[in-house]
This record gives structure tokens, C-alpha cells and sequence, in this order.
């Protein structure tokens, strides 16, 4: 068997999935930290011709990101089916409070997924969760999958393609070939990040285009990056670049609009250069991003900008493309939810950032989880 390779970094929480996934398939491999050799990175960029982790090298194949559709083919990991009292769709907060509660109710449980831990793996810092004065999101949600695991839920990867029946019995299909029966739903598929559609946005995807800048900021050390977008997530993403970049540029399509704590440290920040009423036009350079052309949105003048990689943090969309009309969704594509996180069809409920709940955080998503998992419970028993 050829020697598998994982190329990741420390604060990549898929680099951290991928190989849960390669120990729990009883995978020998070797892990190198591409974030502290750079000799190493050189090479996996070579290899890839990306510069975005996780990679995975076995013989003549590379698999780039956490790819479980993937992973299963090439190393033979059986694909899962079942039925359960409740499927949970979705992995991060929400879903993960939502299958405790479930599990603690004693009913068949299994949160379909694609990652565990959703968005807030991405955060670089959790300030405003109760318990802790400040955590990293890839802790917390450590915290909240080993919750899960003490308990006899059923985890299962793979991204959520399609869902069908109606009340009182559904069906859950996966890209993994994976089949799943469940007497009720809760969607929890929280939200995935927003895209530019520029020029050259897919070409240099993962070749210097980046949403992740927890997993991929130690491949641009001492490199120039340029950061798009000016909320809180913008922000954070600019001030801990600016401290291993060899340059940051926040790239603002209209004003700054961040909680005052964030601003703050913004502004205390060195040597952030800011385009305010800017927006990205293209991105250029051969096989790797080399350079970002921006224009000023009220004299049209455009400015190109040199960029090994750029981060794109201008917000998120609801996950709810697998949905095909199931329950009603509101102009947003959110799912429309009460009070009790009900939706329009009985036996389906919803919970966390996928909803038409105000309040995009991750303590409020866990609350929704905690309420849709004993609505289940409710809806069930009275069944």
C-alpha cells in the first residue's frame, strides 16, 4: 500500500477531520504541518497546486479539502444506510445541541453532515459564549462533538443531496451513496459562505481564494494578503493576518459595519491599509492568484493590488438547496420556523442559522438546537 500523506496546519479544523477519518478507517498515515515547514508547503503546493488545506496524497492520488465523498472511494469505507427516530441535517451548533438533547430523550439519532462543527469551526475567537471568557471555535466545538459522542448518537459524513417523503416517515440522501429513514427531521444546515462571482474567482479557488483564514493563514506567512469584506468576521480575519502577512489590505464595498469591540482593535491594529466603497473586479496570475484588480464604486477608477491571497468574508447563505420545496422558505431562502422552531410540515422542525430567526450566533443557534430537539420528542410522543 502506498505511503498516505496528510499535508495540514494546527488550525485547521478539516485538517483535523480528515484525519479522524483516516484513523477511524484504520489508515497508517504521515502528518505534515505545512504551517511550520515551509519546505514542506513548497512541496504539497507543488503536488496540489493549491494552496489550501487539508491535502491528501495516496500514490498518484491527491485529494484537496475534506472531501468524505472522495475519502470513502479511494480507501473503501462502507457507505452507511439506516433508520432512526430523528435525522438531524447538519453538524454545527445547533445540530449538535439538537442530538444531545434528542440522545438524552433516548430516541434514534443521526446527524447527517458534512463537517462537524459547521461555521463556527471557521471563528478565531468565541468572546460571548457563556462559560468561557474566550475560546477558539475549533475548541468549543471539540467540546460539543465529544458531548455528542458520549451518548449513542450516530454520526455520519457526507453532504446532504436530497430529502423526500412527508409526515411521518423521510428519506435522506448523501453524495456518499448513503440512504437514511427517519420518522421526523430537524434541518440544522446552518449557512456557507457568500462568493464574489468575480472573473477568476473559481479559477484561483484554493490557489490564493480563501474563506478560511483559521485553516490557510499559515500558508501566507510573509505574504501579501488582501481581506474583502468589513463586518466582524472581515475584521477579525484582517487584525490576526496582520500579524504573520507580510502586508494586509481590507478591501470594503461600502463602510465598516462591526461590533465596537472589533473596531477597536481594528483600528489599534498596524499597518492594515483600507479601500473604503471598493469593490473586486477580477482576480489575475497563472497557476496561483498574483494580483486583485478593485474599483472605486463612485468614480469607477480601478486599482490593481498585488495578492498572494486573498480571504473572502462578506457573509454567508443558508444551506437549504437540498430542501426542493419541503417545507416553505422565506425571501432570504431561510426556513420559516416558530417560536417551537415547527416548520410547515409536521414532523420537520429547524433550528440555528438556516432559520428565519434573527440573531446569527452560535449560543443562540445552540438554544434553537436544545428546542427543536425536545419538539421532536413532543411531536413523537404524541404520535
Amino acid at each position: 500500500m502506498p505511503e498516505v500523506t496528510v499535508y495540514s496546519t494546527k488550525s485547521c479544523p478539516y485538517c483535523r477531520m480528515a484525519r479522524a477519518f483516516l484513523d477511524k478507517a484504520g489508515i497508517t498515515y504521515r502528518d505534515v504541518d505545512v504551517g511550520e515547514d515551509t519546505d514542506a508547503a513548497r512541496e504539497m503546493v507543488r503536488i496540489s497546486q493549491q494552496m489550501a488545506v487539508p491535502v491528501i496524497v495516496y500514490g498518484d492520488e491527491v485529494i484537496v479539502g475534506f472531501n468524505a465523498t472522495r475519502l470513502r472511494e479511494v480507501f473503501g469505507a462502507e457507505t452507511a444506510t439506516g433508520a432512526y427516530d430523528v435525522l438531524i441535517l447538519g453538524g454545527g451548533p445547533a445540530g449538535l445541541t439538537a442530538a444531545v438533547y434528542c440522545g438524552r430523550k433516548l430516541l434514534r439519532t443521526c446527524v447527517v453532515t458534512a463537517t462537524i462543527g459547521g461555521q463556527a469551526l471557521e471563528t478565531w475567537a468565541v468572546e460571548n459564549y457563556m462559560g468561557y471568557r474566550m475560546i477558539t471555535g475549533e475548541d468549543l466545538m471539540e467540546k460539543f462533538e465529544a458531548q455528542v459522542r458520549e451518548q449513542e448518537i450516530d454520526i455520519e459524513l457526507g453532504t446532504i443531496t436530497a430529502v423526500e417523503g412527508g409526515e411521518g416517515i423521510f428519506t435522506v440522501h448523501t453524495d456518499t451513496g448513503g440512504e437514511f429513514r427517519g420518522r421526523s427531521l430537524i434541518i440544522a444546515s446552518g449557512r456557507r459562505p457568500r462568493r464574489l462571482n468575480v472573473d477568476g474567482e473559481e479559477k484561483f479557488w484554493g490557489r490564493g481564494v480563501s474563506v478560511c483564514a483559521t485553516c490557510d493563514a499559515p500558508l501566507f506567512r510573509d505574504r501579501n494578503v488582501v481581506v474583502v469584506g468589513g463586518g466582524n468576521s472581515a475584521l477579525t480575519t484582517a487584525i490576526e493576518m496582520s500579524r504573520i502577512a507580510r502586508s494586509v489590505t481590507l478591501v470594503v464595498r461600502s463602510s465598516i459595519r462591526a461590533d465596537e469591540t472589533y473596531l477597536r482593535r481594528y483600528e489599534e491594529a498596524e499597518g492594515i491599509r483600507t479601500f473604503l466603497n471598493h469593490e473586486v473586479v477580477r482576480f489575475e496570475g497563472d497557476t496561483l492568484l498574483s494580483g486583485i484588480i478593485i474599483r472605486d464604486r463612485e468614480t469607477g477608477a480601478e486599482t490593481k493590488l498585488g495578492a498572494d491571497g486573498v480571504f473572502i468574508e462578506i457573509g454567508q447563505e443558508p444551506n437549504t438547496g437540498f430542501l426542493q420545496g419541503l417545507v416553505d422558505l422565506n425571501p432570504a431562502g431561510e426556513v420559516i420556523v416558530d417560536r417551537d422552531c415547527t416548520t410547515s410540515l409536521g414532523g420537520v422542525f429547524a433550528a440555528g442559522d438556516v432559520t428565519s430567526i434573527a440573531g446569527k450566533q452560535i449560543i443562540i443557534a445552540a438554544g434553537e438546537g436544545a428546542k427543536a430537539g425536545l419538539g421532536v420528542y413532543r411531536y413523537l410522543m404524541e404520535r
